[in-house]
């Protein structure tokens, strides 16, 4: 037996036909208009860019694969400097804590050390086969911790600050 649906479907970013938004632009749920003049598509000036929510894999992926990519620029064009490797971290870190969902943000923290370690592996200089890369991995994890530490308390810092800023926007129980 089929079912039907109960409620029209609304779609925000079209114009329903005679509806109460006849005329005006339709909003997305953030409020911004996706639409001006009734034309589809077109730009809105002052439109903000969509922020990218990332669930915790997908957050701790997005952080491995960017530094692993930014190791292999490091060395190919900086020699090896972890000075830059770290530099390049830290905006990396920040983002990951930026772009998770915020049912996710418990991970950010957590994604940023592993990114940060699985980009230095390029750069790390060890020889020898397996044995040691990995020396070379874990000696440049030691020696260049201060890197570490500061993307990890960047990463820290921005999904507390995400996460107060929602625990503040809850709705205040009527007494």
């Amino acid at each position: 037996m089929e079912q039907y649906r109960t409620r029209p479907v609304v779609h925000p970013q079209r114009q329903q036909p005679g509806g109460p938004a006849a005329g005006a632009a339709a909003h997305t749920g953030a409020g911004v208009p996706a639409q001006s003049g009734g034309r589809p598509g077109a730009p809105v000036a002052g439109r903000r860019l969509p922020r990218p929510k990332l669930t915790g894999l997908g957050g701790g992926l997005f952080g491995c694969v960017t530094m692993l990519l930014a190791g292999g620029i490091v060395w190919l064009l900086f020699g090896s400097s972890l000075f830059v490797y770290g530099l390049l971290f830290l905006p990396v870190a920040a983002a990951i804590a930026l772009w998770v969902r915020p049912a996710d943000l418990i991970t950010a923290p957590i994604s940023a050390p592993l990114a940060f370690a699985a980009g230095v592996w390029p750069i790390a200089g060890g020889s020898g086969g397996f044995g040691g890369q990995l020396m070379g991995v874990v000696s440049a994890l030691s020696l260049h911790a201060g890197w570490l530490y500061a993307g990890t308390l960047v990463a820290a810092l921005i999904a507390l600050v995400r996460k107060a800023a929602l625990i503040g926007k809850r709705p205040k129980a009527k007494r």
